[in-house]
């Protein structure tokens, strides 16, 4: 499989916190093609704190398999601090946009897909304003809101009622108490917000089901178009979830879902 590694900064890097880790890349798998084909931007999981390498590669390869571009982005995580996130996760998805030639990629065709926290940074993707820069060139010229999204048990609510805290602390540090609601992201969603497809299981232990239903709900007052699938069990950071009967649909259903709706 043709992969590439693309470098998400060139020297000035926004927000960057000495000492902390800072990957600055992506990897982008090519599907077969002669044709420009839709692309997912995937955010791996690990609560802000680390990035799941079986969320990553494996699901782009999946997606590869199925006619689909994917990028595996290595966004910060703690002890970075918003915006060094979400400037990375738009920043890869300007970058593709500006390289779509190159990457045989249709621009108008870009979805973000995340786990867990990467789910919250992809809904992040499509829920938040762009994040300001001091960096000026042909990339950063490209809107970074995408065509769609997937949400595989999702972070959306950072709060102590029924949202993930650990997440909210390693994203907001210090800011947590006061910036808890903001970034809880079911109160973002608006007219303007695009399409979704979000799974999650019922009883996953970590994460609470209540995220994806209350950012579905959201999607249902403003009339945005999504699917949901609520599997009946499966713990939690299943991934490709090969080995669980029901849940390993999860990703043709999404997809197809791509290729029907985006």
């Amino acid at each position: 499989m043709k992969t590439m590694e693309i470098k998400l900064w060139d020297d000035n890097i926004p927000f960057y916190t000495e000492g902390a880790d800072t990957p600055n890349y992506m990897t982008y798998y090519f599907a077969p093609t002669h044709h420009p084909l839709p692309c997912v931007v995937i955010y791996p999981g690990g609560g802000y704190g680390e990035r799941a390498d079986h969320e990553g590669g494996p699901i782009a390869e999946f997606f590869t398999s199925r006619g689909i571009h994917a990028a595996v982005v290595e966004y910060r995580t703690s002890p970075n601090r918003h915006p060094a996130p979400l400037a990375d996760a738009q920043r890869a998805i300007k970058l593709i946009r500006q390289r779509a030639k190159e990457l045989c990629v249709d621009p108008d065709r870009i979805v973000t897909l995340g786990f867990s926290a990467g789910g919250h940074l992809a809904a992040s993707t499509i829920t938040l304003p762009p994040v300001e820069t001091d960096v000026a060139d042909d990339a950063s010229k490209q809107s970074c809101l995408p065509n769609g999204a997937v949400l595989c048990y999702p972070v959306i609510d950072v709060t102590e009622k029924f949202g993930h805290v650990g997440s909210g602390k390693n994203l907001l540090g210090e800011n947590y108490e006061s910036q808890k609601e903001e970034f809880s992201l079911q109160h973002h969603v608006n007219k303007k917000t695009p399409k979704v497809f979000l799974w999650h299981t019922s009883d996953d232990p970590v994460v609470s089901v209540k995220n994806s239903l209350a950012f579905g709900e959201k999607l249902r007052d403003f009339k945005i178009p999504f699917e949901m699938h609520i599997f009946p069990h499966g713990p939690h950071g299943l991934g490709l979830a090969k080995s669980t009967f029901d849940v390993c649909k999860w990703a043709d259903l999404a997809a197809d879902w791509i290729i029907r709706n985006i």
